[in-house]
């Protein structure tokens, strides 16, 4: 397991380093092989933010917590990639079937959950025409939407542009 620790606006402390090891040290149980963990530790006003992003098998869990108190910030966010898990684990185990990587023993025998419904209620389509990142955000706003859809010019593949909560914009690029 390969932990990466970044700290924004704020000095990441030997002590902090290592309680986020310890505590990441929990989701090693439910996989067998190697996987990596970014976490971003940052200060935000009056609260600590933690962004845990965990890449396993070509899956990424990724989950963010903020609270008054940085090591009660660590601990949301490793119970939320474990709820993660727990959620997705049918979804897991199908994949990792045929491989070692997922332990799906690991899990403790809980009660039967009623399945949850995936209904997809709407469905959209729409015209696409190649443009610029520029020309999608400009879209994006014209339409009043937080991302948007378009047909990159410049790389001739499908990409999503979107607003950040600090109102930067972030673009998806797929990698196949």
């Amino acid at each position: 397991m390969k932990v990466s620790v970044r700290g924004k606006n704020l000095e990441v402390t030997q002590a902090l380093r290592e309680y986020l090891e310890k505590r990441v040290e929990k989701l090693a149980r439910y996989f067998g092989s190697p996987f990596d963990i970014q976490a971003v530790l940052s200060v935000e006003k009056e609260n600590r933010v933690v962004e845990l992003t965990c890449f396993v098998e070509g899956i990424v869990l990724r989950g963010v917590s903020s609270n008054a108190d940085m090591y009660a910030a660590i601990d949301l966010v490793v119970d939320k990639i474990v709820r993660q898990i727990h959620k997705y684990k049918t979804r897991l185990a199908r994949r990792f079937k045929k491989e070692v990587g997922f332990q799906p023993d690991a899990y403790a025998p809980e009660v039967p959950v009623q399945e949850e419904t995936i209904d997809v209620v709407r469905r959209k389509r729409f015209a696409v025409r190649p443009m610029s990142v520029e020309e999608a955000i400009m879209q994006m706003n014209l339409v009043g939407h937080d991302f948007f859809m378009f047909f990159n010019a410049d790389t001739e593949i499908m990409n999503v542009v979107y607003r950040r909560k600090n109102g930067s914009y972030g673009l998806i690029e797929p990698e196949l």
